[in-house]
């Protein structure tokens, strides 16, 4: 796999890896632990991709992006850490740092043309929000959209108000899971169990699959599509891997011979196989 260069004159390069003072416009909670901070940005941000974020005197970490619109972006953080829990402190009106974006994002342009199947666990959602949303707008340049999004529980879900609306498109076919509880809305099962179910025969080999979650749900889930016959060039997936500085410099996200935040965080299944813990 060809890695990314960064090739840039000294101020580009500076302009690249300085962070600068974005306002927060808005928060949204879903959960006590997961909220969606949509925050100003100037810059053109690719489904798939990430940013850098930090806070002054705590620190930096790298934050997927879970949706975009002009002149802002939104990500969709958990409180986890350092960092999360600084800026869990933070009301619109306040100011944090970003750079980027970093990385590669979904390969929209390969996907077109094709039915689209994404699988996705947890805040796993959060990184594919984002393509989900440009083929909604988009439908006329894919043939169908075929979802599985699973959550722990009904405390858990994320994106309840996206959930209901892409249940009701034309194009998009919904299977929405909880691991332990069958509740209105959602069936009681991981998302592995509905693989089964899906179309896929009837895509004529002209489908791609996108998985993103936990690295144990997307050992299985690939597993799982295998068995139902699905090529693994055929499976994309995404995930960050102890990204520090997002330029290729630390080496903390450093697999062999790949750097997960130049090379990544969206991978062909044929190489991610061969990083995922």
């Amino acid at each position: 796999m060809q890695k990314n260069e960064i090739k840039r004159s000294t101020d580009d390069y500076l302009n690249y890896v300085l962070p600068k003072s974005y306002e927060i416009l808005d928060i949204k909670k879903h959960t006590n632990n997961e909220w969606t901070f949509k925050v100003e940005f100037d810059k053109k941000v690719e489904p798939g991709q990430f940013l850098q974020v930090s806070l002054v005197k705590i620190g930096e970490a790298p934050i997927s992006v879970s949706g975009m619109g002009e002149g802002y972006v939104e990500m969709t953080i958990r409180n986890v850490g350092e960092v999360t829990s600084e800026l869990f402190k933070s009301v619109p009106g306040d100011r944090i740092y970003l750079r980027g974006p970093y990385g590669n994002g979904w390969p929209v342009d390969e996907l077109k043309g094709k039915n689209v199947v994404v699988i996705a666990g947890g805040t796993g959602v959060s990184p594919v929000k984002g393509l989900i949303e440009y083929i909604k707008e988009n439908p006329d340049e894919f043939e169908s959209l075929n979802l599985i999004l699973g959550f722990k529980n009904h405390e858990s879900v994320l994106f309840k108000e996206n959930l209901e609306d892409w249940k009701n498109q034309e194009k998009i076919s919904t299977v929405y899971s909880l691991d332990n509880e069958e509740v209105d809305g959602f069936k009681k099962g991981m998302v592995t169990a509905f693989i089964p179910d899906l179309p896929l025969k009837s895509f004529d080999g002209n489908y791609a699959v996108v998985m993103v979650g936990p690295p144990i749900m997307m050992k299985f889930t690939s597993l799982a599509l295998i068995k139902e016959g699905v090529t693994e060039d055929k499976i994309w997936t995404s995930f960050e891997r102890k990204m520090s500085c997002a330029v290729g410099k630390c080496g903390h996200c450093r697999i062999n011979e790949t750097y997960v935040c130049l090379d990544g965080p969206v991978f062909p299944y044929t190489v991610a196989k061969d990083l995922l813990d």
